[in-house]
């Protein structure tokens, strides 16, 4: 047994547990330190765009997988799992430094927008573990398992990336 496959479930599970808990952190935050010096402004569009690459990598490689072509649905899907992995990197960044922008109260849509919002975060709590376990179940080579992950995790990864761009286009007018 590889130390992939003995040390993986413990490595997911804590990032699982780890990273939900460092951003509502950071979200409950006094104080935010824009170390890097980037505009509030610039981080919702940079998320938006890798959530809807990412969605077209996702509908992408499930094209691929259901047309056979195995070696290029792993490498689709491998840049799909790398962007997510640069978004939430960013997001834990635009967290520590800027403040968060409120929905207007007296917006338009604004029951469609929290509906929106609240699936797309607690999707994205789930999400995580899901991605994880699916990758580590291809890297392993437990195809079996990895296809009966994946059939919960696509339309779930693909919804919270599509509701991630949603999210933007509904906040756009108040960044």
């Amino acid at each position: 047994m590889s130390t992939l496959e003995k040390k993986g479930p413990a490595i997911i599970i804590t990032i699982s547990i780890l990273v939900p808990l460092v951003v509502i952190l950071l979200m409950l935050m006094p104080e935010r330190y824009n170390f890097l010096g980037v505009e509030s402004g610039l981080f919702p569009l940079f998320h938006a765009v890798i959530n809807g690459m990412t969605a077209l990598l996702l509908f992408t490689g499930f094209r691929l997988i259901k047309s056979g072509n195995k070696t290029a649905h792993r490498k689709v899907m491998t840049t799909a799992f790398v962007l997510s992995a640069i978004f939430l990197v960013s997001y834990v960044i635009s967290k520590i430094s800027n403040e968060p922008v409120p929905y207007p109260e007296d917006a338009s849509f604004r029951f469609v927008y929290l509906f929106i919002l609240l699936t797309h975060i607690v999707l994205s709590g789930i999400i995580l573990p899901l991605v994880l376990y699916t990758m580590y179940f291809a890297w392993t080579q437990k195809f079996e398992k990895h296809k009966k992950i994946a059939r919960w995790t696509f339309p779930i990864w693909m919804y919270v990336a599509i509701t991630g761009v949603l999210v933007y286009l509904f906040m756009y007018p108040y960044y």
